[in-house]
């Protein structure tokens, strides 16, 4: 067996063509604002297949899916927390169900949707379950789904046993954490009234699919691995999938503010969400500030 490398050597002809490799199958762009990331992840991996160089792992991944897959998983950032952006979930508890609530109550049945695209390891869409199961009047006479999907394989994997360590948990306050969780030997579990509420569906988010219409879609931290070309076609599909009133939610660092979709920016503190209007609305685009109660 070759010895374990931890030097491995790429050229820059190698790095940019691994990269066009990436992107042409999967549309994921490792552009030059995440280059460290990028040859750093490359190495290591080189290191843990034994591989010597660049041209043989290029060999490896054409000649094999498997192969691929394994590369992109090692690519793919899944840093992720329960919680991980306070604000958010204090929208979607003050300014999103509230709303919701009011124009569904009397439908029949009441139903309600959330899409996670993008979910990584399953932390965001247990924490919005929890804030459903937290904050929605009776939560019990409502049809809840929540779709979560990504492209990883392991990620979703993880996802499906709804299994964390205790630090993953240090955002869920204590009662949260007896309400919804369950004490294993491996750690803490999502119990099943959250799980059941979630769907786990692998997906890359370029290619079309229908999943019919949703109340509000969190996009976090996700839109950044595409190109300009396909985050606005990644958006506008967003956008046609979202109900009459429903919410658009991105990270952080991100913004809708060069996009020409009819969105209404809303500022809730430190959150920054956007609403399709309904069809008796008159179109707006100015952002407005919203103190929550």
């Amino acid at each position: 067996m070759k010895p374990h490398l931890t030097t491995a050597q790429l050229t820059e002809a190698e790095l940019g063509e691994i990269r066009t490799l990436i992107e042409q199958r999967s549309a994921i762009l490792l552009d030059s604002s995440r280059e460290r990331f990028f040859s750093t992840r490359l190495r290591e991996y080189l290191g843990e297949k034994h591989i010597e160089s660049g041209t043989e792992l290029l060999q490896i991944v054409r000649a094999s899916v498997t192969e691929y897959d394994a590369l992109l998983e090692q690519l793919l950032t899944q840093e992720t927390s329960f919680f991980r952006y306070p604000a958010v979930y204090e929208a979607l508890r003050k300014k999103i169900l509230p709303e919701v609530q009011e124009r569904k109550f009397w439908q029949d049945p009441r139903a309600l949707r959330i899409w996670s695209a993008g979910c990584s390891t399953g932390e965001e869409p247990c924490s919005i379950a929890i804030t459903l199961c937290d904050s929605l009047k009776f939560a019990e006479a409502w049809e809840i789904e929540i779709l979560a999907t990504d492209i990883s394989r392991r990620a979703l994997s993880h996802a499906e046993r709804g299994i964390y360590a205790k630090r993953s948990l240090q955002d869920v306050s204590l009662g949260q954490v007896e309400t919804h969780f369950s004490t294993t030997k491996h750690g803490y579990q999502v119990k099943p009234r959250i799980r059941k509420m979630i769907s786990f569906v692998q997906m890359n988010l370029v290619e079309p699919a229908y999943f019919g219409k949703f109340d509000c879609i969190f996009c976090m931290n996700v839109l950044m691995y595409f190109s300009e070309k396909r985050r606005l076609a990644i958006l506008r599909r967003f956008y046609d999938a979202l109900e009459p009133g429903g919410y658009f939610l991105l990270g952080h660092s991100e913004t809708l503010s060069n996009v020409s979709l009819n969105l209404e920016s809303i500022r809730l503190g430190d959150c920054l969400i956007y609403r399709k209007p309904v069809s008796s609305e008159a179109p707006r685009m100015l952002a407005f500030v919203e103190e929550l109660p």
